[in-house]
């Protein structure tokens, strides 16, 4: 059976997923690749205040094609999760609550997804087109010199996921 869930996370959601459960989730997420995600940590380092809440947010690892005439979004498929990876806990000690992508996370990651009680999900990779079928309407919200890799600000609707590694730290790559 397919979990519907609601974005931004709240707690008791977080705690009924499991890690190789399927969902479709609906709400706002924030798109974010490599540079975005550094300006993001630079920010909290240095103490400045961040473009959006990250409180029960969640961050997509995605950098959009160009939008066709007609189309909300272009091609809009995951990317690979652990580039992501030095920079995961710092959001998370943020309020960051989820994170989707594609394939493995470090150990690392594995540990603060746990600390922080927070969930890793993985969407169909090389279904972009099929994706952004499912964004509702986007905007940019920051770092827009970074073109596609900037951050956008998508509403989604019956997206669908799989809970890789869940707020226990159980991993489907390694555990189910």
């Amino acid at each position: 059976m397919i979990k519907k869930i609601t974005l931004p996370l709240e707690k008791n959601v977080i705690g009924e997923l499991k890690a190789g459960e399927q969902v479709l989730a609906k709400g706002i997420v924030y798109t974010a690749r490599d540079q975005a995600h550094k300006r993001l940590v630079d920010l909290i380092k240095n103490n400045r205040k961040l473009p959006f809440n990250l409180k029960g947010g969640v961050i997509y690892y995605c950098g959009p094609t160009q939008t066709p005439p007609g189309k909300i979004i272009g091609s809009c498929g995951p990317t690979t999760s652990a580039r992501m990876d030095n920079f995961t806990e710092p959001l998370l000690k943020k309020g960051l609550k989820g994170m989707i992508g594609k394939g493995r996370r470090s150990a690392q990651v594995k540990k603060a997804v746990k600390k922080y009680k927070a969930v890793y999900f993985i969407a169909p990779s090389g279904c972009g087109a099929l994706l952004a079928e499912r964004v509702i309407a986007k905007e940019i919200v920051a770092f827009s010199d970074l073109g596609p890799e900037a951050v956008f600000r998508l509403q989604i609707k019956n997206f669908p996921l799989i809970v890789a590694i869940d707020y226990r730290g159980r991993d489907i790559y390694t555990e189910v």
